[in-house]
């Protein structure tokens, strides 16, 4: 079970990582959730009804980790530049009415990430074995997702040439450490994809 996870019976996953992993993947959920931000406002409304008709941002985040988890609805690679004005259009209507409930689902995935690192025990060899529900593992995927698409683009890794390049980086080059994280969260969400495979 090192390094990947495995099925566990009732459905979900199971992993043991040491505190120096734990560590790593909580950091970086962390800095993801700081990234996302506060959801409409930072602050619970007095109305619940208020935060659910807010209208999101209508212009793509400047950051371009932000642009990665929460691109243009319409346009990008393939489409027809001839409509430029109109595809922006529909992207910034697409963006107002959907970008707060996709940050909402990013947030909950991170905090449900943290919050399964923060309930676990330690082993007696300095790390744990985390178990996660069905539901939790969905989540976790998602999360390592981002947490991939996040590192990939301040590594500007576009497609599989990217990569390839990366295994390649001499020992002391100072994106080395994102690199070998990067490639070890691809390991984990592959591995924890296969648990919850039929």
């Amino acid at each position: 079970m090192p390094g990947h996870f495995e099925p566990i019976p009732g459905g979900g996953a199971a992993v043991a990582l040491d505190d120096v992993e734990i560590s790593i993947i909580r950091s970086l959920a962390v800095q993801l959730l700081e990234l996302i931000g506060p959801g409409p406002g930072g602050e619970v409304d007095d109305d619940p009804l208020a935060e659910l008709f807010a209208e999101g941002p209508s212009e793509p985040p400047s950051d371009a980790v932000l642009r990665r988890l929460f691109p243009d609805a319409y346009g990008g690679p393939g489409s027809e530049e001839g409509d430029a004005d109109e595809l922006r259009a529909h992207s910034s209507e697409f963006r107002r009415f959907t970008e707060n409930d996709l940050r909402a689902g990013k947030r909950e995935d991170a905090l449900a990430v943290v919050r399964s690192l923060d309930a676990l025990s330690p082993a007696g060899d300095g790390g744990a074995i985390l178990k996660l529900s069905q539901g939790e593992s969905i989540q976790w995927m998602r999360a390592l997702n981002d947490l991939r698409l996040a590192i990939g683009t301040r590594l500007d890794i576009t497609d599989e040439e990217d990569t390839d390049l990366l295994y390649r980086l001499p020992d002391d080059d100072a994106r080395k450490p994102m690199v070998m994280a990067y490639l070890w969260l691809g390991g984990l969400q592959e591995t924890l994809v296969e648990t919850l495979m039929p």
